[in-house]
């Protein structure tokens, strides 16, 4: 695993560009989306126009979009991302914009992170020069001109520490433009306040657009001097201004579109690739639509800067009622098809497409593992772990993984090599597409670049609808042996898995700055629905063929085997965690003793395990940059997981295997309406809907809370000899309720005091009260007269 600044060296990034030069790959980069409703267009694009925007040779970049959903107004905002891409891609590589995503950008350029010195940094640059088209802001030239016509080198000059009636300055202009013109007017009237202003803070360098690159604040404590230099700073309306309007403008349209649910009729007048809405009956039934956006061949394909721009495709692969279409699996497969006839790129990147990148020189980076003249050849692809922008500071939902993305992938990949986690990942085309390794396999990159399409890019389209039919996996290895595996709900981990044991290797790569950044869960519900379905998978893993115990067997190192099995078993940890939930303090309201005395040398062993347990686990959580509340949290949602979400993923596998239930994929919703949000940014948990997960965590809550006040109430009548020998025989299970309750605190909150819409419905709360009621009731009754055991004492129903 690689984590550290290795692979983030200028010299890297020379090798990569100077040695292999032409050489260097196609990349065909592929970003899958379901549901405009639950994952919307202007998300969507954000996304491909963060990929679009990589470091990297612009013509050897392919995005493909697979758009499940089958809607329209997707295939307008891609439209309207691709007019947008001209200006956009420019901007990022002339500014080194990160992450290179407009609306994650938007909201961190113009109010920099606080003691970030590098946000900071980046918003001087930003906020003052820039380097397009001449921009007008009443009847004022703005500096982004300035910065383009070489004015900034001027006024450079003019500020010499040199008596300036001894200077004369000449400009030569080529161009004979009227334009450089009047920038020359403009630094004219500039430099009257640049040159006194030089000289009294002694700048270096009197270049403006260098000096502010690097100058955040002035190195004097007079505050007359730092409001100069500040008026300095904000001279005019810079370009990032400009670009947060012309996106700003694009995301209103598209989202009045999403909210009208009609694309107007002048719009649709302007793409032919409208024409196939025409014919479609719902998305889930329709033919295959594939648009060839952007052609990277044609000459006219250019940004506003003359450089070529990236291929951008969308697809929307053909469904029908009596085919099963295998969700994000057979997106992906039908993509690599697609792709392999129109690009055919040999590195595969593919993300979900919420999570946009944030290091445009991540391909670069994986390029070092691919390219590796030793060890690169058997490299199949390079994981990197996900992030996620929205988390709050406590982390509410649990939703970051540091633990794992820091302490439990590097180790995997020191067993063997990471699992594929289905997004921010490289891959290797041909090991995708279901080749094995072979050890005197070696790649020739120059051949892997010679290939030409010769097709016009309205053949192509016509040409490969077949690639994306539903007739076309019929009868073949698709789904099986070749691309990503079908019949699982984590289709990502099994693919990884069976990948690994055809002899490939995988990488785990996590940079300074992390690669892909995505969006956590905002509701608890969402965040269960999430964990059920990876539970489930993975608890099918277990339960099939593909056991990595088995399926595994002399093909994967041993270590890498029992790597995957903590997870593997993730559902069925749910037992253990139900028993000592329930029956603890089942057993406390019956009058039954489950662990030691507390004055007992037994009782060690279970003090030690529980408090040398979660003490690790603390110090583990801080020690990846966690706080102590978000330790908490883990805690609580670790609990509420293995009670709801793993258990019903128990449930459903077993009845799956038993031919009772389908298999089903569940999407988890991306955007959340203003009330909800605000909740979570006060890290409130959302219970605010009806669901039988729910029903048993108040259940779980409720019985505990009922048996903490049986326990209190007992204890209270006895005399102080049987309460001194009541807590030592149930001092444990007493403690364990309590723990329990407090982890419960927000439930009760919910159930009883809150009065948003994010409290628990009055029906769960009802039939929580009902159910626990009931258990306890059972727990009690017993008919015989308890006496005192060599067990202990027995409270009196």
């Amino acid at each position: 695993m690689i984590m550290f600044p290795l692979f983030e060296t200028r010299e890297v990034k020379r090798r990569i560009l100077f040695r292999f030069g032409s050489e260097l790959p196609n990349i065909d980069i592929f970003v899958c989306s379901a549901d405009p409703l639950i994952e919307p267009p202007i998300m969507v694009i954000n996304t491909i126009l963060s990929v679009m925007a990589y470091d990297y040779p612009p013509e050897k970049l392919s995005i493909y979009l697979s758009d499940d959903g089958g809607s329209d107004i997707t295939f307008y905002a891609m439209l309207e991302a691709a007019t947008f891409s001209k200006k956009w891609l420019p901007f990022c590589k002339k500014f080194k914009v990160e992450p290179t995503s407009p609306e994650a950008y938007f909201k961190t350029a113009l109010q920099p992170v606080a003691n970030d010195p590098v946000n900071v940094r980046e918003w001087v640059i930003y906020q003052v020069f820039i380097g397009f088209s001449p921009q007008f802001v009443d009847g004022t030239l703005s500096t982004a001109f300035l910065t383009q016509t070489g004015s900034p080198k001027v006024l450079s000059v003019m500020a010499y520490d040199y008596p300036p009636e001894k200077l004369s300055i000449y400009l030569s202009d080529d161009g004979g433009s009227d334009l450089t013109f009047y920038a020359m007017l403009e630094a004219a009237t500039f430099s009257k306040k640049w040159l006194p202003f030089c000289k009294k803070f002694k700048v270096e360098p009197t270049s403006p657009e260098a000096y502010f690159r690097t100058a955040l604040e002035p190195q004097v404590k007079d505050p007359v001097k730092v409001k100069e230099w500040a008026s300095i700073k904000v001279v005019d309306l810079s370009v990032s201004i400009i670009m947060q309007k012309l996106y700003e403008d694009m995301k209103m349209r598209i989202e009045t579109t999403t909210r009208l649910n009609q694309i107007p009729q002048d719009i649709r007048k302007q793409h032919k690739g409208f024409r196939e809405w025409d014919f479609v009956s719902s998305k889930h039934d329709h033919q295959t639509i594939i648009q060839i956006i952007i052609d990277g061949r044609d000459a006219s394909a250019v940004d506003i800067g003359g450089q070529p721009s990236p291929n951008l495709v969308y697809l929307a692969r053909e469904k029908r009622p009596q085919y099963h279409h295998n969700f994000k699996a057979g997106a992906m497969n039908a993509l690599i098809r697609e792709s392999s006839r129109i690009s055919n790129g040999p590195i595969i990147l593919n993300v979900d497409c919420d999570m946009y990148s944030n290091n445009s020189k991540s391909i670069k980076y994986a390029l070092c593992f691919f390219m590796d003249e030793e060890k690169g050849d058997e490299i199949a692809y390079v994981q990197f772990p996900p992030s996620f922008y929205n988390l709050t500071k406590n982390d509410i939902y649990a939703s970051s993984f540091p633990v794992a993305n820091k302490c439990e992938l590097p180790g995997i990949d020191d067993n063997g090599g990471p699992c594929y986690i289905g997004t921010g990942c490289f891959h290797r085309r041909e090991a995708l597409s279901g080749k094995k390794y072979d050890k005197h396999y070696k790649v020739d990159w120059k051949t892997l670049n010679d290939r030409k399409v010769e097709e016009s890019g309205s053949v192509l389209e016509e040409s490969c609808k077949i690639f994306a039919s539903c007739a076309f996996e019929q009868n073949t290895l698709w789904g099986k042996e070749m691309g990503l595996k079908y019949g699982c709900p984590v289709e990502d981990i099994i693919t990884g898995l069976s990948i690994q044991c055809r002899g490939w290797r995988s990488i785990y790569l996590n940079p300074h700055r992390v690669g892909f950044v995505g969006v956590a869960p905002t509701t608890l519900l969402q965040m269960l629905v999430q964990h059920k379905r990876w539970a489930e998978g993975q608890l099918q893993i277990f339960l099939s063929r593909y056991c990595t115990l088995l399926y595994g067997h002399k093909k994967i190192p041993l270590k890498l085997q029992l790597s995957y099995l903590p997870y593997n078993l993730w559902a069925a940890n749910c037992l253990p965690t139900l028993y000592y939930v329930a029956v603890p303090c089942l057993c406390l309201l019956k009058g039954f003793s489950l662990f030691p005395r507390t004055s007992s040398p037994w009782v060690l062993p279970f003090a030690y395990v529980a408090i040398a347990n979660r003490a690790y686990s603390l110090g583990e959580f801080l020690w990846v940059g966690g706080t102590f509340g978000g330790w908490y949290n883990d805690q609580r949602m670790w609990m509420f997981k293995r009670t709801t979400a793993y258990f019903f993923a128990f449930v459903d596998t077993i009845l799956k295997l038993l031919g009772y239930s389908k298999a089903a994929f569940f999407i988890t919703a991306k955007v959340a309406d203003d009330d909800v949000w605000k909740r979570y940014e006060k890290e409130m948990i959302e219970f605010g809907a009806t669901s039988p997960m729910f029903n048993i965590l108040a259940t779980l809550a409720m019985l505990n809370l009922f048996s903490i006040f049986g326990a209190i109430n007992k204890v209270i009548l006895l005399d102080s000899d049987k309460f001194c020998s009541i807590l030592d025989q149930f001092g444990l299970q007493i403690l364990l309720c309590l723990v329990l309750v407090t982890v419960n605190l927000p439930v009760y909150q919910a159930l009883f005091f809150r009065k948003d819409n994010g409290k628990m419905p009055s029906s769960i709360t009802y039939k929580s009260i009902i159910f626990a009621l009931l258990a306890c009731t059972l727990a009690m009754y017993d008919s015989r007269t308890h006496i005192q055991t060599n067990r202990g004492y027995y409270f009196h129903a």
